[in-house]
């Protein structure tokens, strides 16, 4: 069933002008249909935080066939932000306190830009603190993206992530390795998934917290995981929720921080992703920004016209029914009234009744 543009938030009227389902709420209210109310902690920059939003609410309104979902976007107030983006936040967005009064079925934590190497420094530290332990107690699920994975696996688990010493950039094959979990239920065993990280969780690292790995990369490493009661958190070390063109775009700011001498290296193709004529073309393309850089001419446009119809999308239908399977879990364990699973008589430790199946 479709998201409900409950709010006047810009990105509803842009999916449902992409094709997606979204029901405006005058029509919603008056539809016999169990509603699910997923939290959005939205961390990412300004330039990045409405096709954030964008890319969650694609995925969740995709999902579930059986409700209607309606998004609760917020994000942490010490976070830097320019004037649009502030003025985004402010107009559209939710507080805590509205979150915490108004509860939650689902909770999805995105990841954030970091200006060092300890998180424990970076401003979102304590506040994302205080989310994670409010939904553990309030939530059925969270939902841990990128970023937010490496934050709670250090305070939450005593398992800080690992510089790689490279940026894990591209798009990488993974493989199921533990079948039975319903997050995986009926998922391709063998399936795609972005990547664009410097750091690391290992499987010895979730393995140590007594976390359960269901998918993982020989090439990038651990993707997907949850919690030691199966379900209560769940982890995406990489971007299945990612565009099409996100990587292109990544790979667009980095040429052009190149050009701006923001960074001494020339930026590499991100793996598995451009095809040989597109790297043939961007390697031109190389050479006119390095010569520009160099003489201090302006910079050429990147040839994104001749690059968008030769990408391929080989990761979102799997990202859908993992996203699927989660959101019906959610839908199974929460009640109307949003009540925890423990308190309908399902045993918090294991709330799947998976003990000793995986």
């Amino acid at each position: 069933m479709p998201l409900v543009a409950h709010t006047a938030l810009p990105t509803f009227e842009r999916l449902r002008r992409a094709g997606d389902n979204v029901t405006p709420l005058d029509r919603a209210v008056h539809q016999d249909i169990r509603e699910l109310h997923i939290g959005l902690l939205n961390m990412m920059p300004d330039a990045a935080l409405e096709a954030t939003e964008r890319q969650f609410f694609r995925l969740v309104g995709e999902s579930n066939q059986i409700c209607q979902f309606y998004m609760h976007p917020f994000t942490i107030d010490a976070l830097p932000r320019g004037a649009a983006g502030h003025a985004h936040v402010e107009r559209y967005y939710e507080t805590f306190a509205d979150i915490q009064r108004d509860g939650l079925d689902a909770l999805i934590v995105t990841g954030a830009n970091v200006t060092g190497t300890d998180l424990s420094k970076e401003p979102f530290w304590g506040p994302l603190i205080e989310v994670i332990d409010w939904a553990a107690q309030n939530v059925t699920s969270t939902l841990c993206s990128c970023l937010t994975t490496h934050a709670v696996m250090h305070f939450r688990y005593g398992q800080p992530r690992r510089p790689l010493g490279f940026k894990r950039w591209g798009v990488f094959p993974h493989r199921v390795v533990a079948r039975a979990h319903p997050l995986v239920n009926d998922v391709n065993t063998l399936f795609d998934v972005p990547h664009s990280r410097w750091n690391d969780v290992g499987q010895a690292q979730f393995d140590a917290a007594g976390l359960k790995v269901l998918v993982d990369s020989r090439q990038a490493g651990v993707h997907l995981a949850v919690s030691e009661d199966l379900f209560r958190l769940v982890f995406f070390q990489g971007h299945p929720e990612y565009d099409t063109i996100s990587l292109l775009k990544e790979y667009k700011r980095e040429v052009l921080r190149y050009a701006r001498g923001e960074i001494d290296a020339y930026p590499p193709f991100p793996d598995r992703y451009f095809n040989r004529q597109v790297q043939g073309i961007l390697t031109e393309h190389r050479e006119r920004v390095v010569a520009a850089r160099e003489c201090g001419a302006a910079v050429p446009e990147l040839p994104e016209h001749l690059v968008v119809p030769t990408l391929d999308n080989t990761w979102h239908d799997t990202a859908e029914a993992v996203i699927d399977n989660w959101i019906g879990k959610v839908y199974e364990l929460t009640n109307r009234d949003r009540k925890l699973p423990f308190m309908d008589g399902v045993d918090p430790d294991d709330p799947l009744g998976l003990r000793g199946q995986l």
